[in-house]
């Protein structure tokens, strides 16, 4: 009876769904916004870098309580519900409009017209620096035994955003603007990111603890195939280290 419990699955989370509805939104709402250009004070980056910190707070948040499989998962799912928005935008803005409305929907279409550079640099640099970032929290979490959570977050943060500015920022812009305004834009994306989860740090470890309780999950991947492209959960009572 010990060994079949040991080995049995663990039950369905009751917040994970919540984690990636909230995930996918936020993953929505980042690349819709990427193309507008801001300045905040003397610094400038695109609109989406404001909220995308939060695509990787809510992953390893997911990649901490849930484990990496999980948050796979999730990585997938933003990524299908965003290729379906832009995809359902493009292919709205290509159908003719009533005549009455013909004004009215030109407006509309150059809202929803995005760039083909920045849908491609959204899509690679997202597939590149999300399942990075997921896996370094869940490898630092095994490196650390579990402690050291603040370092962890940051840590993963500071190396992914690095690669998802540099692929984003150089798909997306270059070209368009100097090198030295690309490198200077890169630098202010990859900045605020890090800035942004360092600000929200006592937020993030208070859910941390939090979720940890009310779901009685504390999940360790040291068995973990850590390939990006599976949708496969085998966590057993082995993986959860909470009682511990």
């Amino acid at each position: 009876m010990t060994q079949r419990k040991l080995n049995a699955f663990l039950p369905q989370p009751r917040y994970l769904w919540f984690l990636v509805l909230s995930y996918s939104m936020v993953m929505v709402l980042a690349n819709w916004f990427d193309a507008r250009l801001i300045r905040i004070f003397s610094l400038n980056t695109d609109a989406g870098t404001l909220i995308f910190p939060l695509t990787f707070l809510l992953s390893d948040l997911m990649t901490e309580v849930y484990g990496y499989q999980q948050a796979r998962r999730a990585i997938w799912c933003g990524f299908l519900f965003n290729f379906i928005f832009i995809l359902y935008g493009q292919i709205i803005i290509h159908l003719p409009s009533p005549d009455y409305a013909v004004i009215s929907n030109q407006k509309f279409d150059e809202l929803l017209s995005m760039n083909s550079r920045i849908i491609i640099a959204s899509t690679m640099s997202y597939l590149c620096a999300e399942p990075l970032n997921s896996f370094i929290m869940a490898k630092l979490k095994i490196l650390f035994s579990g402690h050291q959570l603040a370092l962890r977050f940051v840590a993963s943060t500071v190396i992914a955003s690095v690669v998802d500015s540099f692929i984003f920022g150089t798909i997306a812009f270059y070209g368009l603007m100097s090198h030295q305004a690309l490198f200077l834009l890169i630098i202010t994306m990859w900045f605020l990111k890090v800035v942004i989860e360092v600000v929200g740090l006592p937020i993030s470890l208070y859910l941390t603890k939090k979720l940890k309780e009310m779901e009685h999950l504390d999940v360790y991947d040291k068995k973990t195939n850590f390939t990006p492209f599976s949708l496969h959960v085998d966590y057993t009572e082995r993986d959860n280290l909470f009682k511990e």
